[in-house]
């Protein structure tokens, strides 16, 4: 189920959030101190293309620079591809086989806007009982 959600998600808006997320990190990475950003941005960009079986989980680890680093990531290019992921969810509503696929959409904004301090990891690699509600 997970692959036929993923190609039809490829198919209804999963390219072109995936090709947002890598001019975000190419943008990034003209600067130096955004450097990380951009790194945050390719692997979400790779997250945005494939999303099913995939959980974002939170770093217990970061820190202030985590804070500073998603300040100054919202401020580039976050709040860009936060309106991308709900015009792309509307449009996925538009149809009964998108709803699931909007709903997945607007569940990705979270991490879409503040990548930093969380990571992206397969939900097999998760114990059944520690996965988050929020997976795809």
């Amino acid at each position: 189920m997970r692959t036929l959600l993923n190609i039809v998600w490829l198919v209804t808006g999963g390219i072109w959030l995936a090709l947002g997320y890598f001019a975000a990190g190419l943008l990034a990475c003209l600067l130096i101190v955004t450097i990380p950003a951009g790194i945050a941005s390719f692997r979400m960009a790779a997250y945005a293309l494939w999303p099913f079986g995939k959980a974002v989980v939170a770093r217990p680890t970061a820190g202030a620079g985590s804070a500073i680093m998603n300040v100054l990531w919202f401020v580039i290019a976050g709040w860009w591809l936060v309106i991308g992921h709900i015009g792309t969810a509307v449009a996925q509503f538009a149809t009964i086989v998108g709803i699931p696929l909007g709903v997945a959409n607007l569940k990705m904004i979270p991490v879409c806007a503040f990548p930093f301090g969380k990571r992206i990891v397969d939900t097999d690699s998760i114990p059944l009982g520690m996965r988050p509600l929020h997976s795809l």
